[in-house]
């Protein structure tokens, strides 16, 4: 399997799932800056020009969360359940890419994105709607996850690699994340695991086989 990817926010999570499950995927640098997505040979596999892209024989996939529930199915596990469970995952991956994720992603690009490829200063105007919208959504998730491990219970699930992405930036990208106990409480669990902490090779070691969990 190759998984193409860049250290950004989408790419994170399917490179550190696949180290998680120590998957025999080989990495491939995709350098957005130098717009190696926008090539023909690149387009042939996403034409949304975005990563990551997932090529596993004849199977083509792009989209992070179906690269994630792909993944999890390759690897025999049930982070993608196939019981009850399921419905329950494919809510909280729902809910993050509509309501969870444009708050936290709009202040990731607005405080981290824009800064390291030089586009401009934050805008004051789309940095208070998405500080809003975090505060809202934050509070749901917030009170989900008390008296729960992880967002489904007490077993570990694609839902988690996907709704946390945004949280190893909170820092740069100025989360407000003081009045969500559970929320620090859950990440601190997912950023125990080395695969979470440092899913790129290029920056945990070599491009080459996944090799942490």
């Amino acid at each position: 399997m190759k998984l193409y990817y860049f250290d950004v926010l989408n790419p994170r999570k399917v490179c550190a799932l696949a180290r998680y499950l120590k998957l025999p995927v080989e990495f491939v640098h995709v350098n957005l800056g130098k717009g190696e997505h926008k090539t023909p040979a690149f387009l042939a596999m996403n034409p949304n020009a975005k990563v990551p892209v997932l090529v596993d024989g004849e199977t083509t996939l792009w989209e992070s969360n179906a690269i994630l529930c792909y993944l999890a199915r390759k690897a025999g596990t049930d982070l993608w359940p196939t019981d009850a469970r399921q419905f329950e995952v494919l809510r909280w991956l729902m809910w993050d890419a509509t309501e969870f994720a444009p708050q936290a992603g709009t202040l990731y690009f607005e405080h981290v994105i824009k800064s390291r490829f030089g586009i401009g200063a934050p805008d004051p105007a789309e940095v208070q709607k998405a500080t809003d919208g975090f505060l809202r959504f934050g509070a749901v998730l917030d009170a989900h996850l008390k008296g729960r491990r992880y967002l489904v219970g007490e077993a570990l699930s694609v839902a988690d690699f996907a709704v946390a992405i945004t949280l190893p930036y909170a820092q740069q990208a100025l989360l407000p994340l003081q009045d969500f106990p559970e929320i620090r409480r859950w990440h601190a669990q997912l950023n125990a695991l080395p695969a979470w902490r440092e899913p790129f090779p290029d920056l945990a070691g070599p491009a080459a086989l996944a090799e942490a969990a």
